[in-house]
């Protein structure tokens, strides 16, 4: 065992979760092969454990979410760095805890961009899981939101994305030369019934369909 996932032999984590992070791993090694090696994959394991383990209060899960952000952010520093080139432009949706606004973003801009873009999102403080009331007003509308998870954002991922959209963090949000910034002013769903959370999705829906316009992104 390399000392990179040595150091993910926490006391908290069972003997299974430790295998689970040795083989996520080799996942990601096969899937990034040629383009980063066993260290960088190893350290963006790591990193994104460390993200995750601080919030989390559900251990069982952090191998997946960890294996789960690092594979994003691996993507996104091909992108940055050139070893991936397919065209397709990326959104990257923030707000304050990643668990209502910017969530309903990604989920109408995936469900109606399809395979002709690429969405991601998190927050600047993330939350410990999906608003409630999101999940069911995106329902009301046929899209499931429940695969989603609270996430931070990282540098390569901010410098990946073609617009940034920020919803709420204000200063936090991060801020990179030549890229695309809008603010949208929307109301925060948090503390919400899901009758009050339907006038935000359907705001959010407009305004997802007015950036796919400018991008000239089809609707799926």
């Amino acid at each position: 065992m390399t000392d990179a996932l040595a150091r993910f032999y926490h006391p908290d984590l069972s003997v299974d979760q430790h295998l689970a992070l040795r083989t996520a791993a080799l996942r990601l090694a096969g899937e990034f092969d040629g383009m980063y090696g066993t260290e960088t994959i190893e350290r963006f394991l790591h990193t994104s454990y460390d993200r995750f383990a601080s919030l989390s209060s559900v251990p069982n899960f952090l191998p997946l979410l960890a294996e789960r952000f690092a594979r994003q952010r691996l993507r996104a520093l091909a992108r940055v760095e050139g070893h991936h080139h397919d065209g397709k432009p990326v959104v990257l949706f923030l707000c304050t805890h990643n668990a209502g606004r910017s969530q309903m973003a990604l989920g109408f801009f995936a469900h109606l961009a399809g395979d002709r873009a690429v969405a991601w999102s998190g927050g600047s403080e993330p939350g410990f899981e999906i608003n409630p009331a999101a999940v069911a007003a995106m329902a009301e509308r046929g899209i499931d939101i429940t695969d989603e998870y609270p996430k931070p954002w990282t540098d390569e991922i901010v410098r990946a994305a073609t617009v940034v959209v920020t919803m709420g963090c204000g200063d936090a949000c991060p801020v990179f030369p030549g890229t695309r910034y809008e603010n949208w002013d929307v109301d925060d769903p948090a503390g919400l019934g899901v009758a009050d959370v339907r006038p935000i999705r359907d705001e959010l829906e407009r305004r997802v369909r007015r950036l796919m316009d400018q991008l000239a992104i089809p609707t799926a």
